[in-house]
């Protein structure tokens, strides 16, 4: 049987820090049970062996992704098993959990340090690549989160600081007390919004964007439609994975199929290749548990597209028809368009 040629990822200049990343990153979230039972450590970092053996060196995880800090303590195991220098590992701070699905956002310089110390630790690593501010904790100025983290970067312990769900105002206003290298913002298909005023405020400011959830969590690959969700996952309690507006989703969801059955490739191939397109400064960096759905990940780098094939997609994906909103109930106060924080 002949042997599969593997697909050579592309590097690219992540903001315009210094940062290089794998044009395709890996959101870890997803081995710690957000969209199904978590996995055990030594499969989750057999995964991220994977991942990294076909070429993708950018990992992404949080202080919030699992019961007590599991993802993070997973990640770092792998981590002893790969070639350190090689991985660009991104995590963030700012969500703390409190009871059942409720959650806090805290943005203090105090709680920055240490969320940060103690990521280091649950990872054992010297250095953290990339740290994100999760969520915009609007009480306090967004300068004062800065600040800390500035520090941080100059004792070595972060090399560059990224935002998540920021304001167009928080970005500058970040921007202007430490350059930031990266913004990371829900990007899809479905989810567009941020073409109006994030993604330009970045291309001015030099600012890479990571695109999590580029596969409309799952459902731009077929989840909820031709393959059930998981018993217990988070999605039966997301706005466009329940009643009517799955319903309506789904309408969405053939279109996108039909064009990727004239394309030869799978819908998640198709979609994931729309957000590759965007741009060298975008980097998308969906999740799995399967072998065989990074493998597919991994074949969008190869499917080529024009203007007017970008234009029918997006089309078919029309953003006035997609039912419900992007973020879950929890966090709908913390999308970027409500992150101002107050002024000093």
């Amino acid at each position: 049987m002949e042997e599969k040629l593997q697909i050579q990822i592309p590097r690219v200049k992540l903001g315009s820090q210094g940062l290089e990343v794998s044009k395709l990153g890996f959101g870890c979230a997803g081995m710690s049970g957000i969209y199904n039972a978590p996995l055990p450590h030594e499969a989750g970092c057999a995964i991220m062996k994977d991942v990294f053996s076909k070429g993708i060196t950018f990992f992404d995880t949080s202080d919030l992704y699992g019961d007590n800090y599991d993802n993070e303590i997973m990640v770092g195991k792998a981590l002893k098993q790969l070639p350190r220098e090689k991985v660009q590992l991104a995590t963030k701070f700012g969500i703390k959990k409190s009871k059942g699905l409720q959650f806090e956002v805290i943005g203090n310089p105090e709680y920055v340090r240490q969320c940060c110390e103690a990521s280091l630790k649950r990872l054992d690593v010297d250095y953290i690549d990339l740290y994100y501010q999760h969520r915009i904790d609007t009480s306090v100025p967004i300068e004062d989160t800065m600040g800390e983290l500035k520090k941080l970067v100059e004792e070595e312990k972060i090399k560059y600081i990224g935002l998540s769900e920021a304001s167009v105002d928080t970005i500058r206003r970040a921007h202007a007390v430490h350059p930031i290298t990266a913004v990371e913002m829900e990007y899809s298909l479905w989810a567009r919004d941020i073409e109006e005023d994030i993604i330009p405020i970045c291309r001015e400011l030099g600012i890479g964007i990571v695109a999590y959830s580029p596969l409309g969590r799952g459902f731009l690959a077929g989840k909820a439609v031709v393959e059930n969700l998981p018993e217990k996952s988070l999605l039966f309690i997301h706005p466009r994975f329940t009643g009517e507006n799955l319903e309506k989703n789904k309408l969405s969801y053939a279109r996108l199929a039909d064009l990727a059955a004239k394309r030869a490739c799978t819908p998640a191939q198709l979609a994931l290749a729309w957000v590759l397109h965007q741009g060298e400064d975008i980097v998308p960096i969906p999740g799995t548990t399967k072998l065989k759905n990074l493998e597919n990940n991994i074949g969008s780098l190869t499917v080529k597209l024009t203007e007017e094939d970008l234009k029918e997609i997006s089309d078919a994906v029309p953003i006035n028809e997609v039912g419900g909103r992007r973020e879950y109930d929890m966090f709908a106060n913390y999308v970027y368009k409500l992150a101002n924080t107050p002024y000093k």
